[in-house]
């Protein structure tokens, strides 16, 4: 059983310790995080707790993530581009179309079995169906994301995502000419009452904030750059959507008439972060899908 520790921040004070535990193990849900405590594998101040505990500025967590139970997804020899990797880490520039991690409808054909296939030592903080995985981008998002190969650097990952500390950059097209070169997206991100499918900007929502700048502007649609400082589930696509510029090619939040790319135009271009060990400063950038380029090309000539 592997151990981890924490010490409440300022900025943490006053808030569950489910919920600063779930903030800490992204992907792991806080009812995860609540079974752990009912399972008493979380201290603080080396004293059992319970999930409704109110975080205090200094307080000591200490947690330990139950054993991996034995895994039993078949690698499969699917062809993956990695950029990096150590005996830490890789790094992938995942392409359109493929799922991240198995879930229901996506039972083969998954980066986690490709990842299977490629290297049999994957962190197993986020269980069995998600080994490695430490942050996701959607199925027809294309780009890079960074994989762990060890429960301590998912662990420091996590813990650099929580605090903001790692760098995510995307270019999109989106529908519309935005009028300004740049400005912020502070909207708040939960489920849409009206479609427990979807996502969408909520009053009691999660905080969401997104950073832009424009690239290129064609009449009708603008290519724009993205930078995440918070990771919601969709957050690209449902803030362009929530400030009238959905992306291009999006089945779930664009308009029905749309340019064709088989999924929305979204590509994570760039990750930077600092090496879990190391503490080297990685950062990486990798160029536009070819049906991006196409997608620019086009719009070009058209107009």
């Amino acid at each position: 059983m592997t151990t981890f520790e924490h010490t409440v921040t300022e900025e943490q004070h006053r808030t569950r310790i489910d919920k600063v535990l779930a903030d800490l193990n992204k992907d792991i849900s806080r009812s995860q995080v609540q079974t752990w405590i009912a399972q008493q594998f979380v201290y603080v101040n080396h004293e059992v707790t319970k999930a409704n505990y109110k975080c205090q500025s200094g307080d000591i967590i200490q947690w330990s993530i139950p054993e991996v139970e034995p895994l039993n997804l078949t690698p499969e020899a699917i062809d993956l581009d990695i950029v990096f990797e150590d005996s830490d880490l890789l790094v992938v520039n995942k392409q359109k179309g493929m799922v991240v991690h198995p879930s229901p409808g996506h039972q083969h054909g998954t980066l986690v079995h490709a990842l299977l296939y490629h290297c049999d030592d994957l962190s197993g903080i986020n269980g069995v169906e998600r080994p490695g995985i430490v942050h996701r981008i959607d199925k027809d998002t294309s780009g890079l994301l960074v994989v762990a190969k060890n429960d301590q650097a998912h662990q420091r990952l996590a813990e650099q995502l929580a605090n903001k500390d790692i760098k995510r950059t995307y270019q999109a097209m989106v529908h519309g000419e935005i009028p300004h070169e740049k400005g912020m997206i502070d909207a708040p991100i939960g489920r849409d009452p009206k479609d427990r499918q979807k996502m969408a900007v909520v009053d009691n929502g999660k905080a969401a904030i997104t950073h832009f700048q424009i690239l290129d502007r064609f009449p009708g649609y603008t290519h724009v750059e993205c930078q995440l400082e918070t990771g919601r589930t969709h957050q690209i696509r449902v803030h362009m959507k929530y400030i009238n510029h959905p992306l291009v090619g999006d089945p779930k939040y664009g308009p029905r008439k749309t340019i064709d790319v088989n999924g929305q135009a979204l590509h994570a271009k760039e990750i930077a972060f600092t090496h879990p060990t190391t503490k080297e400063y990685m950062h990486f950038e990798v160029d536009l899908p070819d049906y991006f380029q196409e997608l620019i090309a086009y719009l070009h000539k058209k107009y």
